[in-house]
């Protein structure tokens, strides 16, 4: 090599070098932009999940601390459920100015409790928390499968009454004189549906039959705008075929705007003996449909839904 050659090739290294500092800043800004853009949607998300996380870490500690052994349906486990139900429900009022109506439509006794499933069941938290704020008492809540494999929850599973929901499991709680909550579309509802808050039962009718032999009323629930706060990837082909193969939601929601979140309860349903299953299913969806037609633009409308969060209560003011 000649020294002109290789003068040459130093001074290419030494440009490129030159040049690769001078953007290096630069790339390394545009990129956390581009990744704080990419993540801003999944913030609340992830919020609510650490709130589920710090909630069952309480009830942990403060089982140990204060060595409670008792049954967790027992009443000296009220404090605790009361402590935790005001942080909740002050987010609740704080981010979605959560309003809670027809408690009145609500059984003293045992009722099922047949509710829409929005992204997240956020709302439904809500109310359980607002319920039990405003009455002591407890819903017992039938939930997924996979919700009983996330590791760490055991303690607020428990505490809060959260249940596989078998049949045997319902009519027993039933029996003892509890609401039990469940939504006949669960994840697949959650999934996709959408701001058309089509119900997704398929032909589910187990809730009518426990309805039916515990000669219990249901209760239709829903929460407006709750698919205005939070949306889901279910219009990708990739979301429903992972789905249906291991049938948890692999991709997660995304969202959580400060949208207004009203729980509206409905009118039970009475217990009738003379009423079969399938019969009891259409009555319950027409109900429950009527509720979301009675309340919810439809299709709905994010920038709707944060105008009765801001500009109606501001007016209200």
């Amino acid at each position: 090599m000649t020294s002109s050659t290789y003068f040459a090739s130093q001074l290419e290294e030494w440009i490129f070098l030159k040049y690769l500092e001078k953007y290096f800043l630069y790339v390394i800004i545009y990129s956390t932009i581009l990744l704080v853009v990419i993540l801003i949607p999944f913030i609340i998300p992830l919020c609510i999940l650490f709130f589920v996380y710090l909630s069952s870490f309480f009830f942990l500690i403060y089982q140990r601390t204060h060595k409670l052994q008792e049954d967790y349906s027992s009443n000296r486990w009220d404090s605790v459920r009361l402590t935790v139900a005001n942080k909740w429900d002050g987010f609740a009022r704080f981010w979605n100015g959560y309003e809670l109506h027809g408690t009145e439509n609500l059984p003293d006794g045992p009722g099922l409790i047949i509710y829409y499933h929005g992204s997240i069941p956020v709302d439904y938290l809500h109310f359980l928390y607002r319920l039990f704020i405003l009455k002591r008492r407890l819903c017992y809540s039938v939930a997924d499968e996979f919700v009983f494999k996330l590791p760490g929850l055991k303690p607020l599973i428990d505490l809060m009454g959260v249940m596989r929901g078998t049949k045997e499991e319902c009519l027993n709680v039933l029996k003892n004189g509890h609401l039990v909550g469940l939504s006949p579309g669960g994840v697949r509802e959650a999934l996709f549906s959408d701001h058309s808050y089509k119900l997704l039962w398929c032909k589910r009718k187990g809730f009518a039959e426990v309805a039916i032999d515990a000669k219990v009323p249901i209760i239709p629930m829903y929460t407006q705008n709750v698919r205005e706060g939070f949306r889901t990837f279910g219009n990708i082909t990739l979301t429903r075929w992972l789905y249906e193969h291991v049938k948890i939601p692999v991709l997660p929601p995304y969202g959580g705007l400060p949208v207004k979140f009203r729980t509206y309860i409905g009118e039970p349903i009475p217990y009738d003996p003379n009423i079969t299953a399938e019969e009891l299913v259409k009555k319950t969806k027409s109900a429950l449909q009527s509720l979301i037609q009675k309340h919810q633009q439809i299709p709905g409308n994010i920038c709707n839904a944060l105008k009765e969060r801001f500009y109606e209560e501001k007016k209200k003011d």
